[in-house]
């Protein structure tokens, strides 16, 4: 499988009803840049105000999974983020025209029908992923409700289901990212709900799009002939009837679809991530509000994650690269050669050592009484070893400078003194074009992040 996020080839366009709202839907899926994840965007308002497909920004869960930002409200969007992220999109800005995604019959599976009529295009950006380093559970002890992600190279869920129901029983359901058919097993499964959950729903106006077509009802306990005149009146069918546990005698298009349904809600609230998951998930009675508390964990592990180093120092490991061999990449000579050693490279990240001593010329007056590092050293000393990444991707046999262009988003976290081993780690941002590099930048001491920044440099190749 490749590693490039990848756009929708075209747009494509979805008209239905809301199902909690009942309001006819016009939605368009357009392609978007690379990087720009996916973005919802209301143009039925003024300004066509966007809201960012990220766990911070749900606000409700109650029936459905909502996102808000200033106000602005889209629901009901975990089947069309699942069909979008299941199916390889990294990339869309969805355009609708009122406060809910249509229901459609109740699944994904026209959404990922139409993905996969207008296919896929790649991008230059690499996907990013997250991996958790070590087992995160979310836990509802009283609902029954356990979600646990375990550190996987790849992407799966195992699923159960138990409502203590006679029709549904116990259900399974497995799915692997990459090697299961997800618009063959996921996408076609509808959603599902219990008869006695629907009447006071009806009463209170809730579902005003939902009908028998659009959602799989499971009947549980004998229906008097006033519920079911009821049930014809408010759906404006006169074939309503019950039959084998089900409304209207509703063939099942899987054993288990409630179980993959289930599923299908958990990938789309997943999704809400923001970058692609390698763990192995297991899940027992999962709901939206679940799937979301999980959701945010994993951005608040992830952002910790961020803030701890990816490769741990180890002093006896032969470097990729001695100091004399940086001598011979980068033009810095004493005193203002700030990189000593570097330890791993690769076509976009690096790793790179220096260790400070009380001897560094610049001690001596910043500070005599508290020396500290200055911090436009330690950025130098950040450039200098995405110096040496940019080298590594040049062309071989030839002499390069590399010249700042812009520097953004620089924290300072903690000083760096004589006696720290300082460990950057930087990684491309974007593919090097026309010779423009753009990274993200991290010093760390231990543990401990010492600085980061976002930088832009140009490398130039020097005339002979």
């Amino acid at each position: 499988m490749t590693n490039k996020q990848k756009t929708l080839n075209q747009p494509i366009q979805f008209s239905g009803r809301g199902l909690h709202t009942g309001l006819a839907v016009n939605m368009t899926v357009n392609p978007a840049p690379e990087r720009h994840g996916i973005v919802f965007r209301r143009t039925d308002l003024e300004g066509a105000p966007e809201i960012p497909a990220l766990s911070d920004y749900v606000t409700d869960t109650s029936r459905s999974t909502t996102i808000e930002k200033d106000g602005v409200k889209v629901s009901t969007i975990e089947h069309i983020m699942s069909a979008l992220w299941m199916s390889g999109v990294d990339n869309a800005l969805i355009e609708v025209d009122a406060p809910e995604v249509p229901i459609m019959d109740g699944s994904a599976k026209d959404y990922a029908a139409e993905i996969a009529r207008v296919g896929l295009a790649e991008q230059e950006a690499e996907i990013e992923y997250y991996t958790p380093r070590e087992r995160i559970s979310y836990v509802n002890e009283e609902r029954g409700i356990v979600i646990d992600i375990f550190p996987d190279d790849e992407y799966s869920i195992s699923l159960h289901v138990d409502y203590g129901s006679k029709v549904l029983g116990n259900q399974y359901a497995t799915f692997a990212y990459g090697k299961d058919d997800y618009a063959a097993q996921i996408a076609p499964c509808r959603t599902f709900v219990f008869l006695h959950e629907i009447f006071p729903l009806l009463q209170h106006n809730l579902v005003k799009g939902g009908d028998i077509d659009n959602a799989i009802i499971v009947v549980e306990r004998p229906v008097s002939d006033d519920e079911l005149d009821y049930l014809r009146k408010t759906f404006h069918r006169e074939d309503v009837q019950i039959t084998g546990g089900y409304l209207n005698n509703l063939e099942l298009r899987f054993v288990n679809e409630p179980a993959r349904h289930k599923l299908l809600d958990l990938t789309g609230d997943l999704a809400l991530l923001g970058v692609r998951i390698k763990g192995r998930v297991m899940a027992t009675r999962p709901g939206h509000f679940a799937n979301t508390e999980l959701c945010k964990m994993l951005r608040k592990n992830r952002r910790s994650q961020s803030q701890k180093p990816r490769y741990k120092y180890n002093p006896a490991q032969q470097p990729v690269y001695d100091l004399n061999q940086i001598k011979e990449c980068l033009p810095h000579r004493q005193p203002f050669l700030l990189v000593d050693k570097i330890m791993h490279i690769d076509e976009d990240s690096i790793m790179g050592i220096k260790n400070v001593t009380y001897n560094e010329p610049f001690f001596a007056g910043h500070f005599p009484e508290e020396p500290v590092m200055p911090g436009v050293l330690l950025i130098e000393a950040m450039a200098q070893c995405g110096g040496m990444l940019a080298m590594h991707n040049m062309e071989k046999g030839c002499r390069y400078s590399t010249y700042f262009m812009k520097i953004d988003n620089v924290r300072f976290k903690n000083k760096v003194v004589p006696g720290d081993t300082l460990q950057f780690e930087l990684k491309l941002i974007e593919p090097i074009r026309r010779g423009i590099v753009v990274m993200e930048a991290k010093a760390f001491v231990a543990d401990k992040l010492a600085c980061e920044a976002e930088m832009m440099a140009q490398v130039t190749k020097i005339k002979e």
